[in-house]
């Protein structure tokens, strides 16, 4: 499919910050779940914008944010002319007809209650598409033969079928509204691996059928190359990295980057003992409490004394020979680290003594369970 120069998905500068209250009788907030913490990014019409990064960096509240589920704290959405995040009750319910969500488990979306054939009709009824019984029934039928599923399931319930099944059932779902855009958050780590191919194959089969664009959020990094054209590295609620896939698979600029990329396993034994490996040391920081400047400064092989522990990178174009101006880095010394010029160092853990979290301000952050319960990430 041809992806458009028109941009459907404009993202300003989004916030989404979740108060952390404390007491008995009366709840006061005493800090800040800093999620998504200023992210700009633009997805254009007809392209797959792939998402990544470790487990609570953000990238599923992000997407969520993107269909006002999670209310930006701050910032704009604007989709095909229109700001999302502006949008309230009535009339934001009707634009959500244009933006459709396919969750990571398939059997949790899933109503059990239901049958199929209310499942599909539910989303058509709510947005008036469905005309008469005969026009439904003919496309829903429509529907399950797009996602490879037989017109019999119409009268199945969702524990009925496998995995792979159920998750093409949330596919047809998301479809059954025709949408022009869908947010994938972790549309095939719930399932096994062998069924994984065939639901990314269909993505991109629907893709070409239906004229889709994609949000597809993922930590696995194989899959995002497989089906993205671009995609953006997330980190501690900020992006660090963006460019077309095959550029950032080529040359990871970023150091985070690069240190997700040498986990990604290479099936040549020759290779994969010969490759360099980054390995960091220490845990993903507290979104509760992130650190100053670069985010990433305190796991940084090649963290330096000016700069990155005071001053917070933005996402720039860097002067890289052979790297193209689509390629976008937020570090202060991309240039240096990619000559060479500055060479990885070890990096010392930092051991994090619990009740040094209390301060006069703010009182105790709850700790990472709570953190992880508030951002859902």
């Amino acid at each position: 499919m041809t992806i458009s120069d028109d941009v459907l998905v404009d993202v300003q500068g989004v916030k989404v910050h979740f108060p952390i209250k404390k007491g008995v009788i009366f709840d006061r907030t005493i800090g800040y779940v800093y999620a998504v913490d200023g992210v700009d990014l633009q997805i254009h019409r007809g392209e797959t914008y792939g998402l990544v990064g470790e487990s609570g960096c953000g990238k599923s509240t992000l997407g969520r944010a993107i269909l006002n589920l999670e209310p930006p704290t701050e910032g704009k959405v604007i989709f095909d002319g229109t700001d999302i995040a502006s949008l309230t009750g009535e009339t934001l319910r009707r634009k959500r007809q244009d933006i459709q969500m396919v969750f990571q488990d398939p059997l949790s979306s899933l109503d059990p209650r239901q049958s199929v054939e209310s499942l599909l009709l539910e989303g058509m009824k709510a947005h008036g598409l469905v005309k008469d019984a005969k026009a439904a029934n003919a496309r829903l039928r429509e529907l399950l033969k797009a996602v490879g599923l037989p017109a019999a399931a119409l009268q199945k319930y969702p524990h009925e079928f496998s995995g792979g099944q159920r998750q093409r059932i949330g596919i047809a779902r998301a479809l059954s509204v025709d949408p022009k855009l869908i947010v994938a958050d972790e549309p095939v780590s719930a399932l096994d691996v062998s069924v994984q191919a065939q639901v990314i194959n269909l993505l991109e089969d629907l893709q070409q059928e239906f004229g889709l664009t994609y949000l597809v959020v993922a930590h696995d990094l194989a899959v995002v190359r497989h089906i993205s054209d671009r995609v953006g590295v997330m980190y501690l609620g900020a992006l660090v990295e963006e460019a077309a896939a095959d550029d950032l698979y080529a040359a990871p600029l970023h150091p985070y980057t690069r240190a997700l990329m040498s986990a990604v396993p290479v099936p040549d034994p020759v290779v994969e003992d010969r490759r360099e490996r980054i390995l960091l040391t220490g845990d993903l920081p507290s979104p509760a409490n992130p650190p100053k400047g670069c985010r990433f400064h305190t796991r940084c092989p090649w963290r330096q004394e000016t700069r990155c522990d005071t001053e917070r990178p933005q996402l720039r174009v860097v002067e890289i020979d052979g790297v193209p101006a689509t390629h976008r880095v937020a570090c202060h010394f991309a240039e240096a680290i990619a000559s060479g010029e500055i060479r990885p160092h070890d990096v010392a853990a930092i051991a994090v003594d619990p009740s040094a979290q209390e301060s006069d301000d703010f009182g105790s952050f709850g700790g990472p369970a709570t953190v992880g319960e508030v951002t859902d990430i």
